[in-house]
């Protein structure tokens, strides 16, 4: 017997898309989003033949491994796309939950993620900069609450990225010209012999070797010694006007000037270096007041100093600037044998009895000639004349020795790693190369330029002091706890600092400057990135500066 049937009633969509048409759609689904098909999911996934009793066990609880052969995990249609149905919302929250995919790490089992196991000392094996070594531990990863060997997914985020400000205010009316990234600095070599010494000024005198002999236990207070030192930028150094009329370069500089540009690719700060064009030549100048006048402090670390709105907190960057560039003058001064000859082979050229009242400071100004020309088919020679700077010599070797000092501000203070500090009073005699390393890190930009100025100074040797704070709340007393010695090319290259990378760097830059018409431009590192950008400037672009220090000073 046939039974009647009846076609139900289809509702045709008249947009001609895929899903019902919103005029026929009843009411009660007008409010409900439509989930479209998922093509991951299967048709035989729609109705289910199984008797549910087969999966019960005897005792009516879901029976493991009772699973009919064949048959897949049921999901919900949709599962597999990102769309409304994917989460459903309840007051309680009870419908969300965190799945951690990854490896449970071995331990007590108590509940709690365990966050200090791994091979680190005390600390997971992971680090909150992703870097290699973290709080507390040797790590490669960031902090993690388990996964793998301490390597977490989460340290990269937990500390906000530090924006600087610039070195200097780029005006408005300022043209850039060129635009070069670090990357494209590392790939730069230029081989440059041996340079020729033009002329020598100042007084020099002699190293105290007695300094050599200071440690932790033997520590000497550091003095406040009153001796006048130059600073003085490129342009306004008579000898080397004096230089440049004779023809005997086409671009001069100093060699902290110098220094900054050969290690730009270490930079992390803002920097800016002027460029000047008149007639054939290149000078190479700083403003006054500018980054060059001071020191930086931790500049690579991994937690540099934070900045405040503080002015008396003694631990901002800028009150730490101020203190390393005080200790170094200091302690330059300090460790030279007030009895000891001086050797003076000319007048200090910027030194002048009438107007200054304290005795000048050990210094020779060596003006040394670098060839950079790339080849003999140039057809003409490229060369820079640089003013260089040596501290002391020693007595019996007659050898030339630049001093330097490095200051310990916090004995909490973080290494580039990540990791705490070794204190410098505890364990500089017995861990002094962990201590090295650590600076290394934490410095180097600093470090790679003070090598590579006595290197451009043609000095033997480098005195490098560790000063401490007497009290770590106090920034006006310190304490010398050692002195070591290096030989300028040695400690280079326990940096990696590449010369040749430098000199190429220094004549890109040159040859960027020489191929532009005659004026002023400006060499900028930008402040957030690894880059640097050259501006053309008006002639007079900071003259208005030099006015509102007068108007100041007035």
């Amino acid at each position: 017997m046939a039974l009647d049937f009846s076609l139900p009633a289809i509702h045709d969509n008249e947009d001609g898309s895929w899903g019902p048409s919103t005029s026929t759609l009843p009411s009660q689904f007008k409010e409900i989003p439509y989930a479209p098909y998922s093509k991951s999911d299967k048709i035989s996934r729609i109705a289910d033949w199984h008797d549910p009793s087969e999966l019960l066990g005897p005792n009516g609880q879901p029976a493991k491994n009772t699973r009919p052969q064949g048959q897949r995990r049921r999901e919900a249609f949709g599962a597999g796309e990102s769309n409304a149905f994917g989460y459903v919302h309840e007051e309680d929250e009870r419908s969300f939950s965190v799945v951690d995919s990854g490896r449970a790490l071995a331990g007590k089992k108590t509940g709690v993620p365990n966050m200090n196991r791994g091979r680190g000392r005390g600390g997971a094996r992971g680090g909150a900069m992703g870097g290699r070594g973290g709080p507390g531990g040797r790590g490669r990863g960031g902090f993690s609450a388990g996964r793998g060997r301490g390597g977490g997914r989460f340290g990269d985020f937990r500390q906000p990225q530090r924006t600087r400000d610039s070195s200097v205010t780029v005006g408005p009316e300022w043209q850039l010209l060129d635009e070069i990234e670090f990357s494209r600095l590392a790939k730069l070599n230029l081989n440059v012999e041996q340079p020729e010494d033009l002329k020598s000024c100042g007084m020099l005198q002699s190293y105290e070797k007695t300094f050599d002999r200071i440690t932790t236990r033997l520590e000497k207070p550091l003095e406040i010694i009153g001796r006048t030192r130059y600073n003085i930028t490129t342009s306004d150094d008579p000898v080397i006007a004096q230089l440049a009329e004779s023809g005997a370069a086409k671009i001069f500089a100093t060699d902290s000037i110098l220094s900054v540009l050969m290690c730009a690719p270490r930079s992390v700060n803002s920097w800016d270096i002027i460029l000047e064009r008149r007639g054939n030549n290149l000078f190479l100048d700083k403003r006054d007041g500018g980054s060059f006048d001071f020191l930086t402090v931790n500049e690579n670390a991994a937690d540099p100093p934070a900045d405040s709105d503080d002015p008396d907190n003694i631990n901002s960057p800028s009150n730490l600037s101020l203190e390393a560039t005080y200790i170094n003058q200091n302690f330059s001064s300090q460790a030279i044998a007030a009895s000891s000859k001086a050797h003076e082979p000319a007048p200090n050229p910027f030194y002048s009895a009438e107007d200054e009242t304290e005795p000048l400071a050990s210094c020779l100004y060596k003006y040394r000639k670098f060839d950079l020309t790339t080849s003999k088919e140039e057809g003409e020679e490229v060369a820079i004349v640089v003013r260089t700077e040596v501290d002391a010599y020693l007595a019996k070797k007659s050898q030339h020795v630049t001093i330097k000092a490095l200051n310990e501000y916090s004995a909490k203070s973080a290494t580039a790693t990540g990791a705490k500090a070794l204190d410098w009073r505890k364990f500089l005699d017995t861990q002094k190369g962990a201590i090295v390393a650590g600076e290394m890190k934490n410095n180097s930009a600093k470090l790679a330029r003070w090598a590579v100025q006595s290197y451009l100074a043609g000095a033997e040797q480098m005195k490098m002091g560790y000063i401490s704070r007497a009290n770590p709340r106090d920034a006006q007393r310190h304490v010398i706890v050692g002195v070591q010695s290096y030989k300028p090319l040695d400690f280079a290259r326990q940096m990696n600092v590449s010369l040749t990378n430098g000199w190429g760097i220094v004549r890109t830059i040159a040859d960027l400057a020489l191929a532009r018409p005659e004026g002023k431009y400006v060499l900028v590192k930008d402040p957030n990135h690894p880059t640097l950008r050259m501006y053309q400037v008006p002639d007079n672009a900071f003259d208005a500066d030099d006015m509102e220090m007068d108007g100041m000073e007035a």
